[in-house]
């Protein structure tokens, strides 16, 4: 008669115990390394040499699609730049990297008022991924534009007097942009 033990575990030679025929093989294969000239082996390799290049290190990797950058100047002098970002993987991801990497690449209070170093910032990404040949899909263009139009109603609550001319194609929610003046995006 067989038993659900006998139903469920493989056939075992005279000799070998339930145990060694459950536990499997001990040693596990690490996950493998991407392929060269992959995708994710191209992400990566960017990701390692605008961190280099820029003096940059991660705090963390997010999961989310938002980022934040900032440095800390100690009073030895020392300054350590930092992000958070997510890991990147794809156009948008690699877009929001590279924006916070532009915080540092153009210099934090380099532009005045905030949302000009947001443009700047986003400006930095977009060429970035140009000269690397990366796809600049809509959507990052979509994500830019969003971005940019809340750093300009936000510097508008607090009392912008006068808006950047580098801003104004991004004055009116992108839905409006969208069917009135189709060169706007092209204008990177």
């Amino acid at each position: 008669m067989l038993t659900l033990w006998d139903i469920m575990l493989p056939k075992r030679s005279k000799g070998a115990s339930r145990r060694a025929v459950r536990s499997g093989p001990k040693h596990r294969t690490p996950p493998t390394a991407p392929k060269p000239g992959s995708a994710q082996d191209r992400y990566e390799k960017i990701t390692r040499e605008m961190l280099a290049e820029h003096g940059v290190r991660v705090r963390k990797w997010r999961s989310s699609m938002s980022g934040v950058a900032w440095q800390v100047t100690y009073q030895d002098g020392t300054v350590s730049r930092l992000i958070e970002a997510p890991r990147p993987k794809g156009p948008m991801s690699a877009a929001v990297f590279l924006h916070e990497i532009g915080h540092h690449a153009i210099g934090f209070s380099t532009y005045s008022p905030r949302c000009l170093e947001e443009y700047h910032a986003w400006k930095f990404s977009i060429d970035t991924m140009r000269a690397l040949d990366l796809n600049v899909t809509q959507r990052v263009l979509d994500r830019m534009h969003d971005s940019l139009h809340y750093a300009i109603e936000k510097a508008r609550r607090r009392g912008l007097k006068r808006l950047p001319e580098e801003l104004l194609p991004y004055v009116e929610p992108r839905a409006k942009a969208d069917q009135g003046q189709p060169a706007l995006k092209s204008a990177m």
